[in-house]
C-alpha cells in the first residue's frame, strides 16, 4: 500500500490558512451568536460565542416590531427587477460591443472603463434629482430604476469578451437560415452566454441585496419603500439600541445571500473563467 507524505510545510500552510478562515468568518458567527443573546449580555463586551441566555426573542422582535416582512419583499422585488435590467442591458451592450465594428467603439469603450473610477456617493444626488423629476421618489420603481442604471462595465466587459469567443460562422448560419438580429441573439447567442448570464445574476443579486447608501437616499421619507438594509438601520433608536434584534436581523438578511452562492458558486467561477480564456 503506497503510503503518502506530507512535508511539515504543506502542514503548517494548512494551519494558517485554517486560522485566518477562522478570523474571516468569526465577524458573522459572532453576530449570529448575538442573535440569540440578551442586551445585557452583548454590551457586557464579552466575546465568546455561547449566549449565557439562550433566546429567539430578538427574532420574533425583529420580524414583528420593526416590519421586517415588509422590508424583506421590498428587498426581494427590487432585486429581482434590477437584476432582469441589468441582464438585459449588459448582455445586448456586450454583444455589440464584442461582436461589431462601428464609428466611435473605441471611445465608448474608453468611457465606460474611465467610469469605473467615478465613486458611487458622486451619482447619488445627479441620482436623486433623476427619480424626483421622473415623480418615481419614495416609489419601488424608481428604486429599481436606480439600482438598474449606471454603466455596469464589468458585466458589459464580460460579455464582449465572451460574445467574441464564439465562432462567427454560427451567426452567418443563422442569416442564411433566415434570422434577423433579434432572432441570432435571442435563440443563439444568448443561450450560449448561459455561464455569463449566470455570472451577472448572481454578483448584481449580491450587490442590489446589500446596496445601502442609494435606497437611503431615496427611501428616507418613505418608511414602506425602504429595503432590508435601510430597514435594519432605521431600526436603531436615537437614545436606546437593541443590539440583539440587529444582530438578528442581520443574519436574516445575509443568509439568502450566502445560501445562494453557495449553490451558485459553481457557475459564477464558471463563468468568470470561461469570459476570461484567450
Amino acid at each position: 500500500m503506497r503510503k503518502f507524505r506530507v512535508s511539515p510545510g504543506i502542514i503548517i500552510l494548512y494551519l494558517f490558512l485554517t486560522l485566518v478562515s477562522l478570523l474571516w468568518v468569526y465577524p458573522f458567527l459572532w453576530m449570529f451568536s448575538a442573535s440569540f443573546k440578551t442586551n445585557n449580555d452583548i454590551i457586557a463586551g464579552t466575546l465568546n460565542l455561547i449566549p449565557r441566555e439562550f433566546s429567539v426573542e430578538n427574532y420574533a422582535k425583529i420580524w414583528g416590531q420593526a416590519d421586517f416582512g415588509r422590508y424583506f419583499m421590498n428587498s426581494v422585488t427590487v432585486t429581482v427587477f434590477a437584476v432582469l435590467l441589468v441582464v438585459a442591458m449588459t448582455t445586448l451592450s456586450g454583444y455589440v460591443l464584442g461582436r461589431y465594428q462601428f464609428f466611435g467603439k473605441q471611445a465608448a469603450l474608453s468611457v465606460f472603463i474611465a467610469s469605473i473610477t467615478i465613486p458611487l456617493v458622486s451619482t447619488v444626488i445627479p441620482v436623486f434629482q433623476i427619480i424626483k423629476s421622473l415623480g418615481l421618489l419614495g416609489k419601488l420603481s424608481g428604486l429599481i430604476a436606480a439600482q438598474a442604471g449606471g454603466t455596469h462595465v464589468v458585466f458589459i466587459m464580460l460579455f464582449s469578451s465572451y460574445y467574441k469567443q464564439i465562432p462567427k460562422e454560427l451567426e452567418e448560419a443563422s442569416v442564411i437560415d433566415g434570422c434577423g438580429f433579434v432572432k441570432t441573439f435571442s435563440r443563439i447567442m444568448l443561450p450560449l452566454a448561459k455561464p455569463i448570464v449566470l455570472t451577472t445574476v448572481i454578483m448584481e443579486s449580491i450587490w442590489t441585496w446589500n446596496s445601502f447608501m442609494l435606497p437611503l437616499v431615496l427611501t428616507l421619507n418613505y418608511p414602506k419603500s425602504r429595503t432590508l438594509a435601510v430597514g435594519l438601520y432605521a431600526f436603531r433608536g436615537e437614545n436606546i439600541v437593541d443590539w440583539g434584534a440587529i444582530a438578528a436581523g442581520g443574519v436574516l438578511a445575509v443568509f439568502p445571500v450566502i445560501i445562494g452562492f453557495i449553490f451558485c458558486q459553481k457557475y459564477f467561477v464558471n463563468g468568470v473563467a470561461g469570459a476570461v480564456k484567450s
